[in-house]
């Protein structure tokens, strides 16, 4: 007897494109793994997206640090010294206050998101030229769309990539 074939899932399937969402995420993963290959004997993804964080928001103290990664202070601490031992961000005194410490990044930190960003988004337009024209529209509209649910600011331009919470690394309860 032969087997039916199953129906075609509708276009406003949740679950059809929570799946398809899911997958392209595990190709987004993939990426962004495959472009810390070249610094992964200084850096882990964590540590990177403390990077990120100190390049997008500039010189924080280290609590409102691990808040906006959603990590306990003493775990923002002992990945703030290993980049530090790493040459990638660095303590100073608040000129404002001089009983805080700010954290910040290094030139060498800095290089590093900037290279690291780089690869990943070579890795992505390489896949996106894939697409047709007309796919490429689509997917523009629907992970805009997606990036508003989420409460993620869209990059206007090349230049914001790494400027605006790359990643989902913000707090989606912060966006009501």
């Amino acid at each position: 007897m032969a087997r039916k074939a199953a129906p075609p899932e509708r276009m406003d399937d949740v679950d059809a494109v929570t799946r398809a969402v899911l997958t392209a995420s595990r190709v987004l993963v993939a990426v962004s793994a495959r472009s810390l290959t070249e610094v992964e004997d200084r850096v882990t993804l964590p540590q990177f997206r403390m990077l990120v964080v100190l390049a997008t928001r500039g010189d924080m103290k280290l609590v409102a640090l691990a808040e906006l990664l959603g990590v306990a202070p003493s775990t923002a601490m002992r990945m703030v010294d290993r980049l530090i031992a790493a040459g990638l961000a660095d303590r100073q005194t608040n000129p404002g206050n001089r009983r805080e410490t700010l954290l910040r990044l290094t030139d060498e930190g800095r290089h590093t998101v900037e290279d690291v960003t780089a690869r990943r988004r070579e890795e992505i337009a390489g896949i996106v030229e894939r697409l047709s024209p007309a796919r490429r529209t689509a997917l523009i509209a629907a992970l805009t769309d997606f990036n508003v649910a989420g409460g993620e600011p869209s990059a206007t331009s090349p230049e914001d990539d790494a400027g605006l919470h790359p990643l989902g690394w913000t707090d989606p309860s912060a966006h009501g």
